[in-house]
């Protein structure tokens, strides 16, 4: 039995360039029955040692073995002996692959192109089969995002595995497409930010192929009025970034121009925007156009993780770039500063609804922090609890009953006793939640709510709480959620249920979704300015290990 061909990719197209071409050949629909009888019994995926998406070899051959005897033996790619025009926008789409941050040898792009000139049967038996797995790997990177993330750390990559998906509804679309060009633009993911970040990805690889940007010498802090060689790489690296003019490149003044381009830059990277290029600003010029490459690769597979309804307003948390957005696909209405989970308390990555508010809440102390931090404090002062208006029951049932904590001997009370008590902070200026919290329940038990402390949102790195969000302007998000002056809630009517210092429990008129992401890279939308954000929780090096393409002019 003749195989698949077992040549290198250079022999191949060597032997099909011994072809002519122009050379006509009528092959009858019995000639493709054979020759596909032929291949598909050898097994192409397992021949080449594919193993995609989860399935092995075998599973992908025993589906292409059901694919092309639906179509009676014959190929869906190949008209009048040779590629159809739907082969070519197959062949185009997965070369031009790396413009979505993917890697076009992935869809076999090497061996498509050196089958494609042949003008046997066999040739083109191998090209179809060839098309159909390349395309369809192509489909399942952007539909679901590739799978190596999720089997590296299923943990902490849970939300890789949240898009479902209906594959046999989109293998009949794929396979029954008459403009393929435009199917495979719709696999991409649709939202907005992903679709900036694809613009700034191809002005960042054209930026790698002329050579990127200098690297600055390493000195004393640079300040505005200071005289130092070292301010003409400075002034090329800002310009290079579209970050200052390219006037007075050859100034070596750090003059007020240069300091108001600063601030621009160290507000793109979320750093103190003092105008002064000190270690964190220095290291941040001097990451290398690679790098931010590589950052925007990730950050845009991120997004193929996401369910695709985008229609109706929703709630989206940047933990990475400390922020929280309210609004409709490409529409902002509200932003604002959050504190997110500081390291080892990282808040998670996932996506829920948003089902009411609660106002003048209570805050019941998870276990692990009532064992942790409020146990010390009471073996230390009885009086804690009462000190900061908690309260203490004896277990966590609805008919648990409130015991005395002056009462209790806490030097004798392990960590795993204190577990089974619940404690309870009443409604009030010093309770954690402060005025209200945005709740959609979920099994991390992470909420959005207010703080007593607003002092902490002066800071440029937020990560200081247990895992939940903390807003800067909570009533504005609550009168967002529930309607604004449109459906009477207005900022006068919360403040007046705050002031009334009683709990009242608000559902929304409608749920509303709520995607806690983590993006380091992000275009505002307004004024088309890619900011970079520090990987604070340091997943950005593991995705890219995971997945995505080591960063190029033309990967």
């Amino acid at each position: 039995m003749r195989r698949w061909q077992q040549m290198t990719i250079a022999a191949a197209i060597a032997a099909v360039a011994t072809l002519s071409v122009a050379q006509a050949f009528a092959a009858t629909k019995q000639d493709y029955q054979n020759e596909f009888i032929e291949i598909l019994e050898i097994g192409p995926a397992t021949e080449l040692k594919i193993n995609v998406h989860g399935k092995v070899s075998a599973d992908l051959d025993r589906s292409l073995s059901d694919l092309y005897h639906s179509n009676e033996l014959q190929p869906f790619w190949i008209e009048n002996g040779k590629p159809s025009k739907r082969a070519e926008d197959i062949i185009s789409t997965l070369e031009d692959a790396g413009s979505h941050g993917l890697v076009a040898t992935d869809y076999y792009v090497d061996w498509i192109n050196a089958y494609k000139e042949g003008n046997s049967v066999a040739d083109l038996v191998r090209l179809d089969v060839l098309l159909s797995m390349g395309m369809m790997h192509y489909v399942a990177d952007q539909r679901e995002g590739r799978i190596k993330p999720r089997e590296i750390d299923p943990v902490l990559f849970e939300s890789a595995s949240d898009e479902e998906i209906d594959w046999s509804t989109l293998r009949q679309a794929a396979f029954g497409a008459s403009d393929m060009k435009a199917f495979l633009e719709q696999q991409a993911p649709p939202f907005l930010q992903y679709r900036e970040l694809q613009k700034k990805l191809t002005e960042y690889r054209a930026l790698a192929a002329s050579g990127g940007w200098p690297q600055i010498a390493a000195g004393e802090t640079l300040k505005s009025g200071m005289n130092d060689p070292r301010i003409k790489q400075v002034r090329t690296r800002l310009a290079i970034t579209g970050d200052v003019s390219a006037d007075n490149m050859d100034s070596t003044l750090f003059d007020s121009e240069l300091e108001k381009s600063v601030k621009h830059f160290q507000k793109r990277h979320n750093l103190q925007p003092d105008g002064a290029i000190g270690k964190q600003t220095l290291a941040a010029m001097n990451v290398t156009v690679e790098d931010r490459i590589n950052q925007l690769h990730v950050n845009m597979e991120r997004y193929r993780w996401l369910k695709r309804d985008i229609a109706g307003p929703r709630v989206a948390v940047n933990i990475a770039g400390f922020e929280i957005f309210a609004g409709e696909q490409g529409k902002i209405d509200l932003s604002m500063p959050v504190i997110v989970g500081k390291l080892r308390h990282e808040t998670p990555v996932f996506s829920d609804t948003i089902k009411y508010v609660d106002f003048n809440p209570y805050w019941t102390l998870p276990p692990n922090i009532a064992a942790n931090e409020t146990l010390p404090k009471l073996k230390k002062d009885t009086l804690y609890l009462k000190k900061h208006n908690m309260k203490i029951f004896d277990g966590w049932g609805s008919d648990s009953k409130e015991v005395d904590a002056t009462k209790i001997d806490w030097s004798k009370v392990t960590k795993k006793e204190m577990k089974q008590y619940r404690v309870r902070q009443e409604p009030g200026p010093e309770n954690a939640l402060g005025t209200l919290k945005v709740v959609f329940p979920n099994k991390y038990d992470v909420y959005l709510h207010d703080t007593p402390t607003h002092s902490l949102f002066k800071e440029e790195k937020r990560a200081f709480s247990h895992g939940c969000i903390r807003m800067s302007r909570p009533a504005e998000m609550a009168a967002w959620l529930l309607g604004g002056k449109d459906k009477g809630w207005d900022i006068e009517r919360i403040s007046e249920i705050v002031k009334s210092g009683q709990r009242k429990v608000v559902k929304l008129e409608e749920p509303i979704p709520i995607h806690i992401l983590y993006r380091t890279a992000f275009v505002e939308p307004s004024t088309n300015t890619l900011n970079f954000y520090e990987d604070v929780y340091g997943r950005d090096k593991i995705l890219a290990n995971a997945c995505c393409p080591k960063a190029g002019a033309q990967p």
